[in-house]
């Protein structure tokens, strides 16, 4: 199994409220860096890998991602409208660029307001009456990292459970109280880079009998029951990663991802990568890529 063979599921159905300067008129996704929907960049980083199956679980204006692939031809090439002869013929796309991607994706439509694990869901039952499905990629329309995916595939495939999570370190936000058991302040510690805290990264790898832990009700969510389940049926295993991993929550957030792209530095545009070193009886791999001058929408 090679990650040609693997649909990518992203999850882009949300309201997106904590950012809602921004998503009063587009999806969450749909935001831009660098004039790119975070969306996009998601699939990119995917796709340089060799993922080309994405699957799109939208929901809250679900439009706005359709018509914005309808317009990735256009977007990526020149184009031509010709009604000289015929006043009926349709616009096409001329000069094919070079790095307009070959890849497959699919909008389906999970509801306005359904939560996450039920999104999934309604998207894999829909997908896999047309395609068989032995291990799927899911991710949030929200977060980019440099992770190298083809190691955790790897990783997934390696063992036998039934789910991979990335798991990432808790950045710090926050100032840092060093206490002493009396309350004294024994050292403080401004914004760390992180914390030693590993959390769910968001990035994941299942096998279909993940299926059986999910509903198609509205109510159910990915990171309740579901996860919860299947950790305790020990069917859930970590790849570490102790590279870049940055969610898009706030406005704060997107003004952070937004001057590393325009300066040069965005750890996520990675076209180069580093095997992973072995972590013998952990089951546990670090990657640690390099990256690349950034792609563009234009031709």
């Amino acid at each position: 199994m090679n990650s040609h063979s693997i649909p990518v599921f992203i999850l882009a159905g949300g309201l997106g409220t904590r950012i809602s300067e921004e998503t009063g008129t587009k999806p969450k996704p749909m935001i831009e860096i660098g004039e790119i929907p975070v969306l996009v960049h998601i699939m990119r980083s995917y796709y340089r890998q060799g993922f080309n199956d994405f699957v799109i679980c939208a929901g809250y204006r679900s439009w706005e991602i359709k018509q914005f692939f309808l317009n990735y031809e256009f977007r990526m090439n020149h184009l031509m409208i010709d009604h000289r002869q015929n006043a009926s013929e349709l616009p096409t796309a001329f000069g094919r660029s070079v790095t307009q991607e070959k890849w497959r994706v699919r909008v389906i439509d999970t509801g306005k307001e359904c939560m996450t694990g039920g999104r999934v869901a309604r998207a894999y039952d829909c997908i896999s009456q047309v395609q068989k499905i032995d291990s799927f990629a899911l991710t949030y329309g929200d977060g980019l990292c440099d992770v190298n995916f083809k190691d955790e595939l790897a990783f997934h495939l390696s063992h036998e459970k039934i789910g991979t999570v990335l798991g990432v370190n808790l950045q710090g936000r926050f100032g840092v109280l060093e206490l002493e058991p009396s309350g004294k302040v024994a050292g403080f510690i401004e914004k760390p880079d992180e914390i030693k805290d590993t959390i769910n990264g968001g990035f994941f790898f299942f096998r279909s009998g993940f299926r059986d832990y999910l509903s198609t009700d509205s109510s159910c969510i990915l990171e309740k029951t579901p996860l919860e389940r299947l950790a305790a049926a020990n069917e859930l295993m970590m790849f570490k990663h102790n590279g870049f991993w940055h969610p898009m929550d706030t406005l704060r957030d997107k003004v952070y991802l937004e001057n590393l792209w325009q300066t040069g530095e965005a750890p996520w545009l990675t076209t180069a990568f580093h095997s992973s070193p072995s972590a013998d009886a952990i089951p546990v791999r670090e990657s640690n890529p390099t990256w690349a001058p950034p792609l563009s929408l234009q031709p």
